[in-house]
């Protein structure tokens, strides 16, 4: 039997949480086409006839010019000397930076496997993929190299195998009905950040976080959820609110959608915006958000 942890690091936007979700095989991670989506670390686990795998998916790696995002970079880079095997998820329809460059040079060294993920295939004629594979071969000594596409499916059987053969013999380490560590209050206060992602304007993703207030439960009746969406500036506010307010009307309404599909069963959903300046500075509030340093 193998057992382990995998760990999926990358630049913000690389498909890491997409990833996830793909080989869990539930939405454990919300996504969007805005970059730092991911703010915590989330463990996926995947039982297989030869073993366990405990997936962690990570915060993109940029540079921080937040106390919130020095959090996340130090949650993903600190899964490096903790894990069996490093996913080193790369978009391969974006060209190779300075920040790809910083990521290479991070995982060099490292007692931990590298595979070398080259997501979003299917965004990338094969003509101009095969040199860039090629490029990227030579940057060090990969345990593996693997195309896939999370979106598609293409090829994330193989890199499942792959993954898991990487890993060192072992028994599970979780029971086989554990899924994730991500509490259900958590993750449907992220269904809501997914919708303000997706609906709103692109200056308030870095600047908006969704708190669940109250969690009120009777037998027999609604579960009603009271949550605050926080924006940095007045100015905010009334984007997310929108006109008459039909804006926070709209991501309430498909944010309840997701919520009782998750939850399999009705709620009653109130949402209300307010303005705490500078939040992601505040370190109570980071803590509260589950934004949380990564334990000494």
């Amino acid at each position: 039997m193998k057992s382990g942890f995998v760990s999926l690091i990358g630049r913000p936007n690389a498909g890491k949480s997409s990833l996830l979700n793909r080989i869990i095989g539930e939405k454990l991670a919300i996504v969007s086409d805005k970059p730092q989506t991911t703010r915590t670390r989330i463990i996926g686990v995947k039982n297989y006839p030869e073993g366990q795998v405990v997936f962690v998916d990570t915060p993109g790696i940029h540079r921080p010019l937040h106390r919130m995002n020095v959090r996340m970079v130090d949650a993903a880079t600190d899964t490096l000397r903790e894990v069996d095997v490093v996913g080193v998820v790369v978009d391969v329809s974006e060209r190779p930076g300075h920040g790809l460059r910083f990521l290479f040079d991070l995982v060099k060294g490292i007692d931990a496997k590298t595979v070398l993920i080259l997501n979003k295939v299917d965004l990338v004629k094969k003509h101009k993929l095969l040199p860039l594979l090629e490029q990227l071969s030579k940057e060090q000594d990969w345990h593996a190299m693997v195309p896939v596409s999370a979106l598609t499916g293409d090829n994330i059987d193989h890199l499942e195998q792959v993954l898991l053969d990487a890993l060192p013999d072992g028994e599970p380490m979780y029971p086989p009905d554990y899924l994730t560590d991500q509490p259900e209050r958590v993750m449907v206060a992220e269904m809501v950040r997914e919708q303000v992602l997706r609906l709103t304007h692109d200056e308030l993703p870095f600047s908006t976080a969704v708190m669940l207030d109250r969690w009120e439960e009777e037998e027999g009746q609604l579960l009603r959820l009271y949550m605050t969406i926080l924006v940095e500036r007045d100015s905010q506010k009334p984007i997310v609110i929108g006109r008459g307010g039909e804006m926070i009307k709209e991501i309430g309404t498909a944010a309840r959608r997701e919520i009782q599909q998750f939850l399999g069963r009705k709620i009653f959903l109130d949402l209300r915006v307010a303005v705490r300046e500078q939040w992601r500075e505040n370190d109570r509030l980071l803590d509260e958000l589950g934004v949380r340093p990564p334990e000494t």
